[in-house]
């Protein structure tokens, strides 16, 4: 299994700790934006719950009820978090924003909400690091954003994400909460908390989108297509692929289905130990291709 839980346990030390520091800074100076990240810390917690009970799930053996296997278990629960920081996170926070507008209240103290936004940056910031290092490692090469559209390991980039978001919503918080004491406008203080909700908001949509394409079932890549191909068609037996289906039900785990054109002069018996031998020969060159399944066809007459 690709997915790496080491980013989602930092990120979860980190999320847990700082969600309890930001509440008590909270409740003692009045921040609606430092409430607002409080929120957030507990939400990215749950989420890195969820997404290490999605990877135990999805590592589970096939059985009677699940015959390809519970793979898909790690791209419904990726969903779901990302469903969550866009209901909980996000609608919170912009909820608590414009409350806070509706009912100003003048920051008391802020150097108590400086010194835990200062701890959770460090924090944020190593769990981000920790996360950005583990996605460059999957993604070698290939830039950022082709990474994300065809990275099957959710959960690496939603954590990413989430670390994003938070370094960015912190920024804001101090914004807030420096804006709002230096000038004495609560104002400012909600509007944080509102740009916050639609920091998250907006992750959200990008998370939500890619865990869904996850989900729904994505196809192998090109590469490994034209490898498999190739070695079915380097066969004796074998006259063409006629056409193959594909779907990741795990990050490194691939179910596959060829359709193969054999040599007309190639009887039965022989066909059916030359598929034993295609599947042996791919299979190893591609052990992320748990199952296949190759039917014997014949190539279209106008062919």
């Amino acid at each position: 299994m690709a997915a790496s839980k080491f980013p989602i346990y930092s990120a979860l030390g980190a999320n847990l700790a700082i969600a309890i520091t930001k509440f008590i800074a909270a409740g003692y100076t009045g921040s609606s934006a430092m409430l607002s990240e409080g929120i957030h810390s507990v939400v990215d917690a749950l989420n890195e719950v969820l997404l290490l009970y999605g990877i135990k799930r999805s590592q589970k053996p096939a059985d009677a009820n699940r015959p390809f296997g519970y793979g898909k278990e790690l791209y419904f629960w990726a969903f779901m978090v990302s469903i969550m920081i866009f209901g909980i996170g996000g609608g919170i926070s912009f909820y608590e924003g414009v409350n806070h507008i509706l009912h100003p209240v003048i920051i008391r103290e802020p150097k108590w909400n400086y010194i835990v936004l200062g701890f959770a940056f460090v924090f944020d910031g190593f769990s981000f690091i920790t996360a950005q290092r583990e996605f460059s490692r999957q993604r070698g090469q290939t830039p950022f954003w082709q990474a994300v559209r065809h990275s099957k390991d959710p959960s690496t980039f939603v954590v990413l994400f989430e670390d994003a978001a938070d370094l960015v919503g912190l920024t804001l918080a101090f914004l807030g909460v420096f804006l709002g004491h230096y000038f004495q406008n609560p104002y400012f203080d909600g509007i944080a908390s509102i740009l916050i909700g639609c920091v998250l908001t907006a992750v959200s949509l990008v998370l939500a989108r890619e865990s869904r394409s996850l989900l729904m079932g994505e196809s192998a890549e090109p590469t490994i297509i034209a490898e498999v191909t190739v070695i079915a068609e380097a066969h004796p037996t074998v006259h063409k692929v006629i056409r193959h289906l594909s779907m990741y039900m795990a990050p490194e785990e691939l179910i596959m289905v060829l359709t193969v054109a054999f040599k007309e002069e190639v009887a039965s018996a022989e066909v059916t130990r030359a598929i034993d031998s295609i599947r042996a020969s791919i299979q190893t060159r591609n052990p992320a291709i748990k199952q296949l399944f190759i039917e014997p066809d014949t190539l279209p007459s106008e062919s």
